[in-house]
């Protein structure tokens, strides 16, 4: 790592977090996530040493589940004293495929069944889980598996609405249970630095942040290849739909592609906008819940016109954009986009300085503002550990629930990120703005009404 000078002149340190009051458990709307998660005694679950092997449950397997999580754990087994032992999806071809490819090669290894992840939550020799399936199952997977003794690493987002994140909150402090949610660029050096010179004053008082996540999909975003042997007869679709309200027969658009609608995703908002969301609220230092939430999407492209085999077009936008705006005073800007790939950087502007973040998280530059060029140093970070490695990501888990200690996306940023983005969909979908009011958790517009939050049945699309 290589860096210039420090300055010598100290800079004014600033606070950035207003007391988070404690409140009653918010009980998520949906009888379904009443029936099958509330009213349960928590489990205790082992105590796992610094020595102890770690034995693990998939809850999907799909290409995240498998790709991202069952081939990089195995890859890392050995290094992190791992083994995986039980594999739960809704459709057998994958839970074949990564049945066979856990024992491929793997003297002794034996994997467990299960289409239905409650009963592979019964194995009590099972010390934790790694859920990766669509978004409304988060939530009561989440709940269910902490209520059962075992510890999580859940995909993002961390919940499909809002009351369902402070469920999880809730789950999280009752049970002591390690939450790791799976935005993998909070393992990388970068933000942390971040976080550490703006809380010792580097870039004196933090004013905005900017970020994005930008790509070009010519024939649309998330309109993955469709699998011929999914079928009604062979795939539980009622249990995949879980607490969807809008249900429909099999389709196997929606299931392959469930990323495009409103029932099971919000869309860029649910999948990249939080790859940036989490590590840029990290390096805020000490991230707040929002106070006010505005956010337009666009849909005018219309890329799914361009696949050739008939697919619906999303209900889901192709831009967005997001202005959020904390307590403090501080904003934060996201861009958002499936239809250019064009992208500013990813800054965090002082009233002295500003930080220079690279598009990797492996490199930071200090610039001071020209009135405060006396005072303060330019300094170059580079060399540092990148982002999105979830190999890292998973390992830092792990060394979490060895230590009982709080992982790099645990649930107090995870729970802080959920509220921005379920407001951003709010403001997106009901063209308002939202003000957020952290005590009494409710949201309402600038003349003061209240505006329940979306969830499970609150929309035509839901």
């Amino acid at each position: 790592m290589k860096m210039t000078q420090t300055s010598a002149a100290p800079a004014t340190r600033r606070e950035f977090l207003k007391k988070t009051a404690t409140v009653a458990a918010v009980v998520a709307a949906s009888p379904l996530f009443q029936r099958t998660v509330y009213g349960q005694a928590p489990a205790a679950g082992k105590v796992i040493g610094a020595n102890d092997r770690i034995t693990v449950g998939f809850i999907g397997a799909g290409a995240q589940g498998m790709n991202a999580h069952v081939r990089i754990m195995k890859s890392n087994a050995s290094a992190n004293n791992v083994a995986q032992v039980a594999v739960c999806d809704v459709w057998q071809k994958r839970i074949g495929a990564a049945k066979d490819y856990i024992e491929k090669d793997n003297a002794g290894a034996k994997v467990e069944t299960f289409t239905d992840y409650r009963k592979l939550l019964e194995r009590k020799d099972i010390d934790a889980v790694v859920i990766s399936t669509h978004d409304p199952i988060h939530a009561p997977a989440i709940i269910a598996a902490m209520e059962s003794g075992k510890h999580v690493y859940c995909e993002k987002p961390m919940t499909r609405y809002l009351g369902e994140a402070f469920a999880v909150q809730d789950t999280v402090k009752k049970t002591g249970k390690v939450l790791q949610v799976g935005s993998q660029g909070c393992s990388a050096q970068a933000w942390h630095k971040a976080a550490e010179m703006i809380q010792g004053g580097k870039i004196g008082q933090l004013v905005w942040a900017q970020g994005y996540y930008c790509r070009n999909s010519p024939k649309g975003e998330w309109n993955y290849p469709i699998d011929p042997d999914a079928k009604a007869e062979n795939l539980d679709w009622e249990k995949w739909l879980g607490q969807v309200k809008k249900r429909i027969p099999f389709n196997a658009d929606h299931y392959f592609r469930w990323r495009k609608y409103y029932p099971y995703c919000a869309g860029l908002l649910g999948d990249l906008m939080p790859h940036r969301l989490h590590p840029l609220m990290l390096a805020m230092g000490k991230p707040e819940f929002p106070s006010r939430v505005v956010s337009i999407g666009t849909k005018n492209v219309h890329t799914d016109k361009k696949q050739t085999d008939g697919t619906p077009e999303r209900d889901v936008p192709e831009h967005i954009e997001l202005l959020a705006e904390f307590p403090s005073g501080v904003s934060l800007m996201l861009a958002c986009s499936t239809v250019n790939a064009k992208s500013p950087g990813f800054v965090l502007y002082g009233h002295h300085a500003s930080l220079e973040i690279g598009t990797s998280g492996e490199r930071i530059e200090l610039k001071p503002e020209k009135e405060f060029a006396e005072e303060i140093d330019p300094e170059t970070f580079d060399g540092l550990k990148p982002t999105e490695d979830i190999g890292a990501h998973h390992k830092n888990w792990m060394d979490c629930i060895r230590t009982n200690q709080q992982p790099n996306c645990g649930i107090d940023l995870a729970l802080r990120v959920q509220t921005v983005i379920s407001l951003a969909e709010m403001s997106d979908r009901l063209k308002i703005a939202c003000l957020f009011d952290e005590k009494t958790r409710k949201v309402t517009t600038a003349d003061g009404k209240e505006i329940a939050p979306l969830t499970y049945g609150s929309t035509e699309l839901s």
